[in-house]
């Protein structure tokens, strides 16, 4: 028993030593991805794109490896109870997903003597399934009918598109809109995508389709500025973005402005919304522009912008509620 305890807790200590180890390696390869994806930002590579790829794929062997080992090694029996306290709880599936039910039937005797079976309740068990995203297409019908007294010929007007002789529904553009913009999907691996799909949609026709939906949605980004606006107080700030320069081969940095409205720490009853404008650069005629139709206080930090086109004064804060952090500027 003593020769058992000391084998278990050498093997202990080895596992140990191993955790450790695996663990500054995980967190050394995360700072070698930070790194790299800093770069990449900065001055974009094919060779840099491969080694934060095969860099990634290490690490989440990294990671499954420590969730295999991670468990104890038991030195000896657990005591009744102790397994269940120690088990976490499993949570139930959601109850919105559809529920597709498998029965899976018996023998009509008992395998082992043979006689009569009767029902003694039954078990379920519930697996997560997935079901892969698929193509279909949808055929609109048209009769034409022709008129047996002058000859005319009826038929039901066409299905209004969202692009003008375009294939695509509605959708399938939203759909390609949220992977580019929402999940970070560039429209070359979408192509590959549905290409596996067995559907060939080129980077071309994919860019074609999401510059004639920015041109769709100009009237509700149009109504969401004016919503914000038309508030009393605006939070405005500005961050720096890389912008890839047509012909340079590296990248340049602009400026994506933030405009937001948010009544709520006022007990406002306005829906929340925030407005984003690109710039070039960050010359003070930008905010300016997005600015020229706002009248009242803009929280926002200490750059001169965005007091270069208005009457500024410093105010002091509200007494309606809380306001954020930063300057108060009163805007006509």
């Amino acid at each position: 028993m003593r020769a058992l305890i000391e084998a278990q807790a050498a093997t202990i200590a080895r596992q140990d030593a191993e955790l450790l180890a695996h663990r500054e390696t995980i967190e050394t390869m995360r700072l070698q991805l930070a790194r790299l994806r800093r770069m990449q930002f900065g001055r974009s590579s094919e060779k840099i794109a491969a080694e934060i790829a095969q860099l990634t794929l290490a690490l989440e062997d990294f990671e499954a490896g420590i969730e295999r080992k991670n468990e104890p090694v038991d030195t000896e029996p657990p005591a009744a109870g102790d397994e269940a306290r120690k088990r976490p709880a499993r949570r139930p599936l959601p109850d919105h997903l559809p529920r597709t039910t498998i029965a899976h039937d018996t023998a009509c005797t008992c395998p082992h003597c043979g006689g009569a079976l009767r029902p003694l309740g039954e078990d379920v068990t519930e697996v997560l399934d997935y079901v892969p995203a698929s193509f279909r297409v949808i055929r609109h019908v048209r009769p034409k009918f022709s008129c047996r007294v002058c000859e005319s010929i009826t038929q039901a007007p066409a299905p209004e598109m969202p692009i003008r002789r375009g294939r695509a529904s509605p959708s399938l553009l939203a759909h390609v809109l949220v992977a580019k913009f929402a999940d970070h999907l560039p429209l070359y691996r979408q192509s590959e995508i549905y290409e596996r799909a067995g559907v060939e949609l080129k980077r071309s026709t994919l860019a074609d389709w999401v510059g004639q939906c920015a041109a769709l949605l100009r009237p509700l980004v149009d109504a969401l500025g004016r919503h914000v606006m038309a508030g009393d107080r605006v939070h405005a700030d500005d961050t720096p973005v890389p912008v890839l320069a047509p012909g340079a081969g590296k990248t340049k940095l602009g400026r994506l402005w933030a405009y937001l409205r948010d009544e709520r720490p006022y007990a406002g009853t306005a829906a929340p919304a925030v407005l984003y404008r690109y710039s070039p650069d960050r010359r003070a005629e930008h905010p300016r522009a997005h600015l020229a139709g706002f009248s009242g206080v803009l929280h926002a930090d200490g750059y001169t912008g965005f007091g270069g086109s208005t009457t500024v004064a410093m105010s002091p804060r509200p007494p309606a509620g809380p306001t954020r952090g930063g300057n108060s500027m009163t805007c006509t």
